[in-house]
Parts: structure tokens; sequence; C-alpha cells
């Protein structure tokens, strides 16, 4: 048949962290390991939302059409997908402040180059 949905998420995911991380490592441009933790955190966002889905699953509710013994086999669980939508919010916030940082710095010294920023100064 194919690849269940939860493992094409997973490898999604991963593949999105690492590709983040590399950005983050290899370049020196502000904005360049700024979009690298972006993708980290997308990637992260993709992983925690397949941990709770299940292959052929419904709707978390429990009414008439589905019992109790079905809802813990045949339910996805809605816990991940609402901590992801506080991450969501929680990582825009966060990436908002880092180009606000970045936008500053630039001003400072008229580049985004991280190299010429290595002496701090309290």
């Amino acid at each position: 048949m194919g690849l269940p949905i939860s493992q094409i998420l997973l490898v999604t995911g991963f593949c999105l962290i690492l590709i983040g991380l590399a950005g983050i490592l290899v370049h020196r441009n502000i904005l360049r390991i700024i979009i690298g933790f972006s993708l980290i955190d997308t990637g992260i966002h993709v992983v925690m939302v397949a941990t709770g889905y299940v292959t052929g699953g419904t709707a978390p509710i429990i009414d008439a059409a589905m019992d109790k013994a079905d809802g813990a086999t045949n339910a996805v669980d809605p816990i991940p997908s609402a901590l992801v939508v506080t991450a969501i919010v929680i990582g825009f916030s966060v990436t908002a402040i880092m180009l606000s940082f970045a936008i500053r710095l630039y001003d400072a010294r008229k580049t985004l180059d991280i190299g010429a920023f290595t002496e701090s100064k309290w």
C-alpha cells in the first residue's frame, strides 16, 4: 500500500529540523539564522502533530456514533494539536522579536554579518 501518513509527517518534520539546524550552523547572515530557527520551529510542530495522528482515525468526539471503548483506538489525540496551536503563536512572537533585534543590529552596524558583532559592551 505505502507508507502511513504519520511516518511521512515524522520524516518531513525531522528533515525540516535538520535543514534549519544546518542553516543556523552554516550561514553567517542573521536573517538566514532566523529563518533556520523558524524551520526548526515548523519541523517540531509537524513532528508533534504526527505523534497524535491515528491512521484511519476520526475526530475526538465521543457521542452516539462512537462509544468510549472505540474512542481510545480510533480517535485522533487532540492534545498535540492544541499544543501546536499554542506553540505556533509563541514561535511567531519569538520570530518577531528576533527580527526586531536584527533591525536594531543593522541600524547599529549597517551589516547583518554575525562576525561584526563579536565584542560585547555592557
